[in-house]
């Protein structure tokens, strides 16, 4: 179907981007038989209405679809800095570690072992490990996100493809039946890579988010072989974090 009525194709935009997170600007003017440049005015409308978020190649969701990361850093800091404490503990053999861009991964920087090498697309985490003199930083490059404030893009998931980790550490704006779910579709793709180049995957991902929803699966709950979370944990989550089978270990 040609969309050639701005109304008409800017509400399609709307739905795809509410269904998947993400959508790219070739692909949607493939698909909808319009130029890519009519998209990119599209998207840009979007952005000036606070509908979407333009991103290199198209659009996601406001702010990640989430809390700008400064907001969701001043949420449940205490349960951040146990998760973390109890993930460094497991990490204590791992020479090399790929930390995302949560919040409730950016405290495991200053904790990891000295001499170890750190893997990240996190500006909080690569300023964090570039004032210690102890450990190795590699920093992933790409397109930076305010919200997230991370980069990302082909050049991180680029950065990440050539590279082999021990430990990936990962974490989820929410966790249900359904897997591993996020707000924003370009760190989504990430987390992935991430995983993908990790001998072990590691969610760090405190209570509150075990039963919500998010509109991005970035993978199922089989993707990870650890789960650390805090001590509010209830017994119906823990049910459903070992449900794929991961190891799950509540921080004290």
């Amino acid at each position: 179907m040609r969309y050639t009525g701005a109304s008409a194709r800017r509400a399609e935009l709307v739905r795809r981007l509410t269904a998947d997170g993400y959508v790219s600007s070739a692909g949607l003017a493939l698909e909808l038989g319009v130029s890519e440049m009519t998209i990119r005015r599209d998207l840009r409308q979007l952005d000036l209405d606070g509908i979407a978020r333009r991103v290199t190649g198209g659009a996601s969701l406001p702010a990640g679809g989430g809390e700008p990361f400064d907001q969701r850093d001043r949420a449940s800091t205490g349960e951040k800095r146990s998760i973390a404490a109890a993930c460094a503990e497991l990490l204590a053999d791992a020479t090399t570690l790929a930390l995302d861009a949560g919040t409730t991964v950016a405290p495991l920087a200053g904790l990891v072992a000295k001499g170890a090498t750190v893997v990240t697309h996190s500006l909080p985490v690569i300023s964090t490990c570039a004032a210690r003199d102890d450990v190795e930083l590699v920093a992933l490059g790409g397109t930076y996100q305010w919200d997230t404030r991370s980069f990302t893009g082909p050049a991180t998931e680029a950065g990440l493809a050539s590279l082999s980790v021990d430990a990936a550490v990962l974490s989820a704006t929410a966790v249900d039946s359904s897997g591993l779910l996020c707000a924003n579709a370009l760190d989504a793709s990430i987390k992935q890579r991430m995983a993908d180049v990790a001998v072990t995957t590691i969610l760090l991902v405190d209570h509150r988010k075990i039963g919500a929803r998010a509109p991005i699966r970035f993978g199922r709950l089989d993707l990870v072989d650890v789960v650390v979370t805090d001590s509010a944990v209830t017994a119906d989550q823990q049910r459903l974090l070992r449900s794929g089978g991961a190891r799950l270990v509540v921080a004290p």
